[in-house]
Formats: structure tokens, sequence, C-alpha cells
């Protein structure tokens, strides 16, 4: 175990459960999705530094993304998100494309962020958009598409929620409480760093950027008011519509969401776990001007992203995890020896032709170690034929949960097989 080199730092392996978690959970993704009409895409995994420079952030850029230079000395990162590729991407069709786009996507990225519990600095994303409507229906919407996923996994309202605010509602109040234009991108990130920070610790990290301790007391009043989206025609009209959808139990108003991420101009949303963790499960929200930022025609839209780390946490601490498989097949077909091994590639061939899956076992074996293999990985059969089952013309199925055993002649071989699978997987 010495001499074996470790992988890099933050990155993943993806051994067969936990590669069958992330298929389950792209399938989820997927099913959701397209039920809300949305189309899948994806964007370039390098980008240029440049794309997030101006609209992502300072911290994105310069603390969490993997930059490097090419051979030409353009510096180059490892997509940390993906919203401005998708800007680009409907930037570069605008004339092209048919508004409102529906789309999403499932893929890898790259933060450089401190591993743990949760948090790796390589992870799948989910990232779903409504782009080219400017309207709060579209922002309830996306909304609605991230609760319906969550009932769609089992989990209740009791389990988890999704936050919302408007940065527009928030902006208002700032102005109203005597804060200028210029100060209110400050205090949007300290506002977002809220619940990373002890009490204590984030009124230490307001003052020392630069605030008043009479600003601090102004910005807490602001964010302790729990009924301030009853003044916001755009968050009570989201809360009605989410009525319709049978949904507004998973929503609720926070004034503490803002998003850290630039880019952001209305609503603004933040789906957290109600167990004693309390993770963010995903976040997103509504831009007005990205398409613009990078080169097309100013055109809204709404999306967020989910990462694939934290999700299955959440659903192992409320028991919701799936129960799921590795093995692909359900069975095995055994090799008696090397002279039965064409009837038994014969079985195999049969069963597969009629979208039936079989394993064939690698090696002429005893057939108790063949049995005690197919048990271990999850084989729910396996089939034998031997000499004798070749001069009867006959198949043996065992099944390996009840150890019984049955015999039937090769020629009904896949009506056989069939029925015992239909029974297998009715029970």
């Amino acid at each position: 175990m010495k001499n074996i080199i470790p992988s890099v730092k933050g990155t993943r392996e993806f051994y067969p459960e936990d590669m069958v978690l992330r298929q389950w959970l792209y399938a989820l993704i997927r099913e959701v999705s397209e039920s809300f009409g949305y189309q899948e895409y994806d964007g370039p995994f390098l980008e240029t530094l440049e794309l997030y420079a101006a609209k992502s952030g300072e911290e994105l850029v310069k603390e969490q993304s993997f930059v490097f230079q090419d051979r030409g000395g353009n510096e180059i990162t490892l997509r940390p998100e993906l919203t401005l590729s998708l800007a680009r991407m409907v930037a570069q069709r605008q004339n092209a494309l048919v508004f409102p786009l529906r789309w999403w996507s499932f893929g890898p990225f790259w933060r450089y962020e401190k591993p743990q519990k949760g948090r790796t600095r390589e992870f799948f994303q989910w990232n779903a958009d409504l782009i080219g409507v400017d309207s709060t229906q579209a922002d309830a919407e996306v909304i609605a598409l991230c609760a319906t996923f969550f009932q769609k996994a089992g989990l209740t309202k009791d389990e988890v929620c999704v936050y919302f605010n408007d940065r527009q509602l928030m902006e208002n109040e700032l102005l109203k409480a005597g804060f200028p234009l210029e100060q209110h991108k400050l205090i949007f990130k300290l506002i977002d760093r809220k619940d990373k920070l002890s009490e204590q610790g984030w009124d230490a990290y307001v003052l020392e950027s630069g605030l008043t301790a009479q600003q601090l007391d102004a910005i807490q009043k602001l964010i302790q008011n729990q009924d301030l989206w009853h003044e916001s025609e755009k968050l009570t009209t989201i809360m009605h519509i989410l009525d319709m959808y049978g949904l507004s139990d998973y929503a609720s108003y926070d004034p503490r969401i803002i998003r850290g991420l630039d880019y952001y101009t209305g609503v603004v949303f933040e789906a957290k776990d109600l167990g004693e963790n309390h993770r963010a499960i995903l976040g997103g929200g509504h831009y007005a001007n990205l398409v613009a930022d990078v080169g097309g025609e100013s055109l809204p839209g709404v999306g967020f992203a989910m990462g694939d780390v934290v999700f299955p946490l959440v659903l192992e601490s409320h028991g919701k995890a799936p129960k799921l498989t590795t093995t692909p097949t359900s069975l095995l077909v055994t090799v008696f020896d090397e002279a039965s091994l064409p009837a038994s590639v014969a079985l195999c061939n049969r069963l597969r032709a009629t979208g039936i899956p079989a394993a064939l076992y690698p090696e002429a074996d005893k057939l108790g170690k063949q049995f005690k293999y197919a048990d271990r990985c999850g084989f729910k059969g396996a089939l034998v034929i031997g000499p004798d089952e070749l001069q009867r013309g006959e198949v043996v199925l065992k099944d390996l949960a009840s150890r019984e055993q049955v015999s039937f002649p090769n020629a009904e071989l896949e009506k056989k097989v069939g029925e015992w699978l239909a029974a297998k997987n009715g029970s």
C-alpha cells in the first residue's frame, strides 16, 4: 500500500457502487428536467479566465479557479461553473435560436477549495436555465423545477426548503437605509458570508470591511425582517404561482439569501437541508445582462446549479438514499468444463439476443466457486449446462436467494428465464 501513488487532492474515484449512484442521479435529473420541457446541452471543460473575470466575482476567479497558461501564454481555467459559457453559446447563435430557451446540463467542474465532507475540488453539477423572458413566472418555474426534483427524490417539505429573495428589493431597502449604490456590492458580499461565520465573527468581518457600527445595525435589521417579501409584488407573485404548482410548502422567504456571483440582478434562491447539518444543496437566480456582457444582445435569464456531492449526503441523512445494485444483469451463466463452454456461450448469445443481459463466468471452475461469486456480486440466478444437461437437452436455473433449482428444456430457455425474471422483479 505504501507504494501506491495517491490521487490528486480533492479529486474523486468512482468505484461501481459510486458510479451507479451517479448514474441514478443523472437519470433523475434528466427525468425532471425533461418533464418541464428542458433540452440537454453542454459547454467546453476549458475556458479562458477572461470569461469569468468580469462577472463571476473576485473570489471565484482569484481563489477558486484552476488556472494555467497554455503554450501560447493564454490564461486558461478548468470551468468552475457553466452560466457564462451558456451565455456565450446563446450569444453566438442568438439570431438562430427560438426563445425562450429551456436548457439543462450535467457535467464535471473544478474549484480549488479546501476538501472536506460535502466539498471536493472536482465535482459534477446540474445546471438548468430558462432564457429569453423577463417574467416572474419564469423565476417561479425554475424554483418549481427544483422543488419537483426534491419531491421525485423522496424528500419532503420538512426535510428541504428553497429559500428565495430579490436583489432589487434589497437594493431598494439599502437605499432607504442610506447606503449609496457603490456600497451595495460590498454589502451583498458581506450578507452572503453570514452563514459561513459565527455571529460575533460576522459582526467583526463587517466592521473590518469599513462599515460603521450604525451601518452594521441597519444591515442586521434588514436581514432579520422575515416579512419584507410581502412588500414585493414580484415575490408575492412567485409564492402564488408556486401555490398553483402545489409546491409553495417547499419555498420560503429569507432576506439573507443573496448569492455570491456578481451577475445576479433579481430574484435569487438557495435550497437547504432542514436537517441538523443545514447544508446548502443548490443555488441560482435571475440575471438580466449576462448575454450582453459576453458580446450578444441583452437577454434575460434565470437558472441554478446543484453539485452532486452534497445531495447524496442529504438523502442519506434523511434515510432516503436509493437502494441500488452495481450488477447490471440478474443472471450468471456458469461454465461446467471446457467441453461445455460452447453451450454456455450459446446460452448467453440467445438471452442477449432477446434483450436479457447475461454474464458468462470467465473460466471453467468448480460450480460451488461460481455460485459463491454470483452470490457475492448480487446476481439473482445462475444457469448451468453441463454434460448431464447437454445429454438430456436441458438447462438448470438456480435461484441464489432460495437455493432452489429448476430444470427445463433448452428450447424453452428464453421463455422460462423471462418468466422467472418477471416473477423475481415483481416480488
